[in-house]
This record gives C-alpha cells, sequence and structure tokens, in this order.
C-alpha cells in the first residue's frame, strides 16, 4: 500500500450482517474514493469468503484476522480490557499510527468505552461526544450530543458547541454555524440550570461562536440552527423520535397510496415528489456517527444498516479526515479555559 493513500480500519465484525454488510459497503465506498485503502479485523476465513465475490478488493484491503469480537449484548466492561477482539485492534490500528480512522457498527457502548482509553481525549475537553449530520428542510444541521454522556454539566455543553461549530464548518461548509442548546423553551428561564450556565459559556468565549440561545425539538426540523447542541440523553431521544417520525410518514404514505384508487392512477405524477421525499430522509445517507473529542477518528456506523449505508459512513469518515478535523479541534480548544470560565460564572451565580 502506498504512504499516500488514506487508510482506514475496519471492525469487521461489528453489525447485524457482518462481515458481509462491511464488506459490500467497502467495495461502494472504495468506488468514489479510489486511494482509500482498509484493514479488516475479525474472522479473516469469513471475511475472506465475502471478499472472494469483489476479487479487486484484495489490491485495497487487508484482513488482520482477530479471535474474538464485541457482541452487542456485552458491557463495555466487560471487552474494555480485552485487547483479541476486532474492535479493540481496529481502534488500536488509530493509535499506532496504521490507519487514520476506525469504523465499526457494533456495540456503542464499547465502542465509546474502548476508543476513549486508547486514543484519549483531546487536552482540555472533559468528555467526548456523538455527533452526526441530520437534515432539515433546508439541509442539515450538526446535532451532539447523541448518546456518549447522558448527564451533561454546562462546559460540556459549551464544549459541544465548539466541536459542532468546527464541524459544521467542515462538513456543511458554513462559515458562521448558528448554535442553539436544545431546551424545552426558548425563554431564558426555560430549562435545567446547567443550561442556563452553557449559554452563559458559550457567551463569553473569546471564540465570538454565533450563538442564537435556545431552540425547541420542533425546530430542529425547521433548520433554525446549524448545530443543535443537548446532553447525550436528550439528544438521543430528539434523534431517534425524529427517525421515527420519518418512517411514519413512510408508511402513512405508502398505506393511502395503496387505498386509494385515484391515488394510485395519480401515482406516476407523484413520483418525483415520492423519490425526492424518499431521499431527503434517507437515514443512510446520515450513517456514521462520529466520536468527537478523541486524540483519532472513530466513527459509529448504524448497526443494522446496509451496504449503502456502511459506505456513507466511510465516506463521512474520509472527508474528516482529508479536512484534518481532529487538529483543528486541538487548535481551536488550545487557547480556550473553559474551566476558569465556568469559575467565573458560577461566582457570578452564587
Amino acid at each position: 500500500m502506498s504512504e499516500n493513500n488514506l487508510v482506514i480500519s475496519v471492525d469487521a465484525m461489528g453489525g447485524d450482517n457482518s462481515p458481509r454488510i462491511v464488506v459490500e459497503g467497502i467495495n461502494l465506498a472504495h468506488k468514489d474514493n479510489p486511494d482509500i485503502r482498509f484493514i479488516l479485523f475479525g474472522d479473516e476465513q469469513k471475511i475472506a469468503a465475502d471478499i472472494k465475490r469483489f476479487p479487486q478488493m484484495k489490491d485495497y484491503c487487508r484482513i488482520v484476522h482477530t479471535s474474538e469480537y464485541v457482541r452487542n449484548e456485552d458491557k463495555p466492561s466487560q471487552v474494555i480490557r480485552n485487547k483479541n477482539t476486532s474492535m479493540f485492534m481496529a481502534i488500536d490500528a488509530v493509535r499506532k499510527g496504521e490507519a487514520a480512522a476506525v469504523i465499526s457498527a457494533g456495540n456503542t457502548g464499547a465502542l465509546m468505552a474502548i476508543s476513549k482509553m486508547i486514543l484519549k481525549t483531546i487536552q482540555r475537553i472533559h468528555r467526548p461526544a456523538i455527533c452526526t449530520n441530520i437534515p432539515h428542510k433546508d439541509g442539515m444541521c450538526v446535532m451532539l450530543d447523541l448518546g456518549a454522556n447522558t448527564e451533561c454539566g454546562a462546559i460540556n455543553l459549551a464544549e459541544f458547541s465548539i466541536i459542532g461549530n468546527i464541524l459544521a464548518k467542515h462538513t456543511l461548509g458554513i462559515e458562521r454555524p448558528r448554535i442553539a442548546l436544545l431546551n424545552i423553551g426558548a425563554e431564558e428561564m426555560k430549562g435545567r440550570e446547567e443550561i442556563h450556565q452553557a449559554a452563559k459559556m458559550i457567551k463569553s468565549t473569546h471564540l465570538d461562536l454565533n450563538f442564537i440561545g435556545y431552540i425547541e425539538p420542533h425546530q430542529i426540523g425547521e433548520g433554525y440552527a446549524d448545530v443543535v447542541v443537548s446532553d447525550g440523553f436528550t439528544g438521543n431521544i430528539a434523534l431517534k423520535t425524529m427517525e421515527g417520525t420519518a418512517k411514519l410518514i413512510s408508511g402513512v404514505l405508502k398505506g393511502a397510496i395503496k387505498k386509494s384508487v385515484l391515488a394510485k392512477v395519480g401515482l406516476p405524477f407523484m413520483l418525483p415528489v415520492i423519490w425526492c421525499l424518499k431521499k431527503q430522509l434517507d437515514p443512510r445517507k446520515y450513517n456514521g456517527a462520529m466520536f468527537v473529542g478523541l486524540n483519532g477518528l472513530s466513527v459509529k456506523s448504524h448497526g443494522g444498516t446496509d451496504a449503502i449505508g456502511f459506505s456513507y459512513a466511510i465516506d463521512n469518515a474520509s472527508k474528516l479526515v482529508r479536512q484534518n478535523f481532529v487538529q483543528t479541534i486541538r487548535d481551536e480548544v488550545e487557547h480556550v479555559d473553559l474551566d476558569e470560565l465556568s469559575q467565573d460564572i458560577l461566582y457570578d451565580v452564587y
């Protein structure tokens, strides 16, 4: 493999239909990213059997056999010290510099715990967050945290706003992203105290963030903000609610067409609109949530995705690597002392 190639390590045993979906996804992703090389960690016999269907993959894929893998039902505390799993070894390849990013469709809690243990958190950042791009009526926005931290203090939410600002600039091309805290109301007195303190911290940083205040869940789809910040518990529920709503709309539309003769007659005229709706709400396009705030890029693919969804996760990871996203975060937070800022705000409050 050439030193000029971008190398991504893959936990080939993670996900509901691995390694088949993983191999098929890599095959699709490589067509648009011919310079990417892959290191696949997992059961060599099973992986090799799937790769046989795509003979050209042997030119850009290398298999590293592992005797064990992390199961969906495994607790992070049970697997975090096991260095023989495909997930552990795939993440460790990033630490060793053998790969620029790692992708897994496996156990989210385990991936977060092992990534944090091996790659470590960037200096000055207290907690990493799960982040992804989600669609709204005018395009996409960045949303974090989506499940890494069920409880967050003001300092964590402020850090997430800084990270989200960087991500929106890089992945969405927005020069001055609008940042909002997810809350139960737009009024300043609404919500928990840590949200109020986080708002003060975000306003007080010298980074001149474009903070627009609070946003309610129903406003996310309206495109009110480019970066939506919340704790992981709230963010995860909001994300899954949106995914469920998208499936509901699709199901109701299909049901209505089947029941109506007029709808069936007019279906040929509706197809462009239906196709546009399906394309915009297709969850596979937004697959590949990132653990941001670590000294290395770790990407979580949805466990039940198909080959197309996995290929999108690879594409998203490659874009962030090419844009040197991790180093950009280091540079941005290097001169921000959120601990000192937090103490100043707490002093003002009490």
